[in-house]
């Protein structure tokens, strides 16, 4: 049986009907994955992706060092929106990620087992546990990213006052290119660098459902398989850095930009403050209501 939950959650993960989101969760027995492809190929959606709402709070920062070989990018994430402006929570994520570029933690249960720069005589846990009594607000180090390069350099840039990271190195770039891309990385949100870094299932399943969209549309199926062809290409575009149309200059693509400057994009990592994490809906006057009984 299908539940309103499931019905509930399909339409946020999708933007279609409630009807619709029925009607797909009880043909697949209620398999959301399948629901959510079902829904594409039927031209009802065209989410690509899965995400769930975007809703914590908190910060992203990056640093660099001097000699712009090193970086890093962390996130921290908060309760509420306000610790976002507070002066010693900016100061304790500048710190965080300071941490991981100079030491350079395999991951988070490290990173908070280390001594913390900013307070040698603390761990980072233990400077974490602090903040959260001092600020009074729960506080977790949700992710990072490091990158370190010999023979190229580290950049990064931040949106929206801590919204969303970008780190990105590169090989025979100078700062004003490197930090178009990372801009590039920021504003159209690609997954992986090149087509060859997209794993092979996630293309055939793309192309599955490019074919069954074609299909429904009334087209003989070997029109559809040649139509197939002609539309992976956006797929690509969407989710690939260099077959991403330039945004300061919609004429050209990322590679062609590349080619033109005889640079590289080694790789990159792009955080965006609370991605994939919903956040608990508030009802203030169910909540009053308690309060007062």
């Amino acid at each position: 049986m299908i539940t309103a939950s499931q019905v509930k959650e399909l339409r946020e993960k999708t933007g279609a009907g409630m009807m619709d989101c029925k009607k797909v969760l009880t043909e697949t027995d209620g398999d959301m994955e399948k629901a959510m492809e079902l829904l594409r190929e039927r031209g009802i959606t065209k989410a690509a992706k899965k995400s769930s709402r975007i809703a914590a709070e908190g910060l992203v920062d990056a640093y660099i060092s001097e000699d712009g070989k090193i970086g890093a990018v962390a996130e921290v994430n908060a309760e509420t929106d306000f610790v976002a402006q507070n002066a010693e929570f900016q100061q304790f994520v500048k710190d965080v990620v300071k941490q991981v570029a100079v030491n350079n933690p395999k991951d988070v249960e490290e990173l908070l087992a280390q001594q913390f720069i900013a307070e040698p005589d603390k761990t980072v846990q233990e400077a974490l546990i602090n903040k959260i009594a001092t600020i009074g607000e729960n506080m977790t180090i949700r992710r990072f990213a490091r990158f370190e390069t010999t023979d190229g350099i580290v950049a990064k840039y931040i949106h929206g006052e801590g919204k969303i990271g970008v780190l990105v190195e590169m090989k025979n770039a100078d700062n004003e290119l490197a930090k178009d891309i990372c801009m590039q990385i920021a504003a159209s949100k690609p997954e992986f660098l090149t087509r060859e870094d997209v794993p092979q299932e996630r293309v055939e399943k793309e192309m599955e459902i490019l074919k069954a969209q074609a299909m429904n549309e009334g087209k003989p199926e070997a029109i559809a398989e040649k139509m197939v062809q002609g539309r992976i290409g956006k797929f690509y575009s969407d989710i690939c850095l260099v077959d991403q149309e330039f945004v300061k200059n919609m004429d050209i693509k990322v590679s062609q930009l590349l080619k033109e400057k005889g640079a590289t994009v080694v790789r990159f990592a792009r955080l965006e403050k609370g991605e994939g994490i919903e956040k608990r809906e508030e009802n203030f006057a169910e909540e009053v209501a308690k309060q007062l009984k």
